[in-house]
């Protein structure tokens, strides 16, 4: 039924122009700024690791070439010999032992400092846990006889010796051996006799004689046993007691010194030396039909045993060969650790096939993780150094051979490196250090972010907006010369945001200008459109006056015309607003009664003026007789009942009433004006009063001004001038309008 018009004022928004790339150099040039440092960031990473690359390439062949000389070099050091010698079964395990064949001839056996610094020097000692050792090996020259050599030492307390002539080995310390080969075994049972000091040289310890029996494996010696004619053996213990400090010394000769501890806590190193035949190996020697095969070749099947007992049949052992924990002898993978991961080194005996060659690796050590496109990265770069093939600028795997005799035959040593390792090692670095490079290009991107979030964005959004504004407002061009420009968002402290500010500063003062400017406008529209309205009213009773056939109709009617035209320009709410209406003193009872009787001449027929009521109401049982003075303008309450009585007029059915009745109190006074006919919906009983709010479907009387919804915005705004009240209720049968004013007195 009612419709709400709010009508808004909108500034058009600007046309923004299309902008050459002249415009945005600076913010190209900066930007190009950016990509260059990134760029050249990138480019200075590569030419290091390109130099970086020859580098590590240089320095791995003076590496292969200081590798390859410490391979030689150790190969030719008797310990390496020993290994070299020994490679087919050296390694295989440590207990229970296999003899080796030493990188000498023979050792001198009854020396114990020749003995052992010829076992050191080869290398062949097997080391147990509690510190013992030994070293079990042949001689590489078959004619020097056919012995297996047994060099080693143990702890042990007070040497107990042998008993000239006693056939007891138990009653003194002893060495028990075992030979296993060829499937038979061999035992010996070798007691120690002591040998008688030379001078003074108690403090320097004891030595003695190994004497070897053939072991029958009973507790004595047969009586007709004799010592083993080519069994040779020694022993020899130092004056010092393994775990005691330096100048506190252990002996038998020095028993009342208070600081020598008993002989059975006294520890002391005990070397020796033993020189087992082996028939099967002198037979196979001196035999003349067929020549010596040296060494054997069943040399690594040999197992042998020592085993140095206490005095009587206490177990375990002093020292015992087969006690695991053993570590190995020197082997050709002590020789690999020179390597660099990735070489190799094959030895070859001269004359012998491909098969038999011995190839060494380098360790191969756990590679640090490094990117395959850093990999693949540095392969691609290009070598200048030495050693690098013109044609595919790759460097040539390097190679080296060098020659090898020992006292069995000369071997041809062939060195090959891996330059490959060099790439893999410095892609591992690179990957480390390609966090950093990483780091430096998110520092120049977040720095080129901040300028182009903190600076170009601004800059391009204000060239963009400044250009919009000088497009616009060109002469010749078509559309708004001012829109919707807001700067302010890019306000702040430095250069650009005072200009900014300046810049919308400017912009929204002549924004307000132009907004006051249409405003005025509107508000004379609207004056206009107010005044032609309330001269309208008039105009009506003059058209009733003045009939068809009176000579006045048509002026009337052609200012009525004119007024019409006003009229429906605008709206009149700010001019109604600004409008001043008199106070005045009036009977209200009078002019109720003048409205009834005149009503007809405005148009509106079937006005009726019941009269009034005091205290209690409209409709109440004391009648008001006489004048009810209010505060009120008789012109301003005029139209206020005119604008009511034609909504009324409008809604009510043919033929009924519109009623006018008066009720008054002290303070106070009502007029109600009631029409029957449809009710007003409730959410619309306080809207009607407001501007724009009318009835589009109800049609418009003939020669009346258009339904615009806003006779009773006049009605309110001049009750509210009067300072009185208008309120809409529903009825039973209608709508009924109430009129409050100030009573006088």
């Amino acid at each position: 039924m009612k419709r709400l018009l709010n009508p808004r004022l909108e500034l058009p928004r600007l046309e923004v122009p299309r902008l050459g790339l002249a415009a945005f150099r600076q913010r190209i040039l900066l930007r190009g700024v950016f990509v260059l440092l990134a760029v050249a960031t990138v480019a200075l990473s590569v030419v290091v690791l390109k130099d970086e690359k020859e580098r590590a390439w240089q320095a791995y062949q003076h590496g292969f070439v200081r590798s390859q000389a410490e391979v030689m070099a150790r190969l030719r050091h008797p310990s390496g010999r020993l290994a070299l010698l020994n490679a087919g079964h050296l390694g295989q395990g440590v207990t229970p032992l296999a003899p080796l064949l030493l990188p000498y001839a023979a050792i001198d056996f009854d020396d114990p400092q020749k003995s052992q610094q010829a076992v050191e020097m080869a290398g062949c000692s097997v080391q147990y846990p509690d510190g013992a050792s030994l070293c079990a090996a042949i001689g590489n020259n078959p004619y020097a006889g056919g012995f297996i050599y047994l060099v080693g030492s143990f702890f042990a307390g007070e040497l107990t010796p042998r008993e000239r002539g006693s056939r007891e080995p138990a009653q003194a310390h002893r060495a028990r051996i075992t030979l296993d080969m060829r499937g038979s075994t061999y035992r010996w049972i070798a007691p120690y006799e002591a040998m008688p000091q030379q001078g003074n040289k108690s403090g320097n310890g004891e030595h003695g004689r190994l004497t070897g029996f053939v072991d029958n494996g009973t507790p004595q010696l047969d009586a007709r046993a004799r010592p083993v004619r080519d069994f040779r053996g020694w022993l020899w213990q130092n004056g010092h007691c393994r775990d005691l400090p330096p100048g506190v010394q252990g002996n038998a000769g020095n028993a009342g010194n208070d600081k020598t501890p008993p002989a059975a806590d006294c520890l002391r190193r005990t070397h020796y030396s033993i020189r087992l035949p082996v028939e099967l190996f002198r037979e196979a020697l001196f035999r003349r039909d067929v020549r010596p095969v040296w060494p054997p070749e069943d040399l690594g099947s040999m197992r042998v045993r020592v085993e140095m007992l206490a005095p009587g049949d206490t177990e375990p052992p002093l020292f015992d060969s087969n006690t695991p924990g053993a570590q190995l002898a020197a082997s050709l993978n002590d020789i690999s650790r020179s390597l660099l991961p990735g070489e190799r080194v094959q030895i070859r005996k001269v004359g012998a096939d491909e098969a038999s060659a011995i190839t060494l690796k380098g360790v191969d050590v756990q590679a640090a993780p490094s990117a395959p496109w850093l990999l693949r990265l540095i392969s691609w770069l290009p070598l200048d150094a030495a050693g690098v093939s013109a044609a595919t600028m790759t460097p040539a795997v390097p190679t080296g051979q060098d020659i090898l005799d020992t006292p069995t035959g000369n071997y041809t040593v062939s060195f090959t490196g891996h330059p490959r390792d060099v790439e893999q090692g410095l892609a591992a670095v690179a990957t480390r250090l390609s966090w950093y490079l990483g780091a430096m290009l998110a520092a120049i991107a977040l720095a080129w972010l901040i300028v182009e979030l903190g600076l170009i964005r601004r800059v391009t959004a204000l060239t963009r907006r400044a250009a919009a504004v000088s497009y616009n407002v060109q002469d010749g061009h078509v559309g708004p010369r001012l829109g919707d420009l807001e700067v302010s968002d890019l306000r702040g402290s430095d250069e650009l945001g005072i200009l900014a500010g300046g810049l919308a500063d400017l912009l929204q003062r002549v924004k307000d200008d132009l907004q006051r400017e249409q405003l005025r406008a509107q508000q004379e529209r609207d004056m206009w459109h107010a005044v032609g309205h309330e001269i309208m009213s008039p105009l009506q009773s003059l058209m009733v006056l003045y009939g068809p056939d009176d000579p006045g109709h048509r002026y009337v009617q052609r200012m009525q015309q004119a007024v019409h035209v006003l009229y429906g320009t605008a709206s009149p709410a700010e001019a109604l607003q600004a409008a001043n209406v008199p106070e005045g003193r009036l009977d209200l009872n009078a002019f109720l009664s003048h409205v009834a009787a005149n009503a007809h001449f405005a148009g509106i027929a079937n006005v009726v003026y019941e009269g009034g009521s005091g205290e209690g109401g409209w409709g109440g049982n004391r009648d008001v007789t006489g004048a009810v003075i209010v505060r009120a303008d008789e012109f301003a309450l005029e139209d206020v009942v005119t604008h009511i009585l034609r909504n009324a007029d409008s809604y009510r059915p043919a033929g009924t009433a519109i009623t006018l009745s008066l009720s008054a109190s002290e303070s106070a006074a009502s007029a109600t004006l009631h029409n029957q006919g449809a009710t007003i919906a409730e959410d619309l009983l306080e809207r009607i009063f407001e501007l724009g709010v009318s009835a589009p479907q109800e049609p418009a009387a003939a020669g009346s001004a258009e339904h615009r919804g806003q006779g009773l915005f006049v009605a309110r705004t001049y009750m509210a001038k009067m300072g009185g009240t208008i309120k809409a209720h529903n009825t039973r049968d209608g709508v009924a309008f109430t009129l409050t004013f100030q009573r006088l007195g």
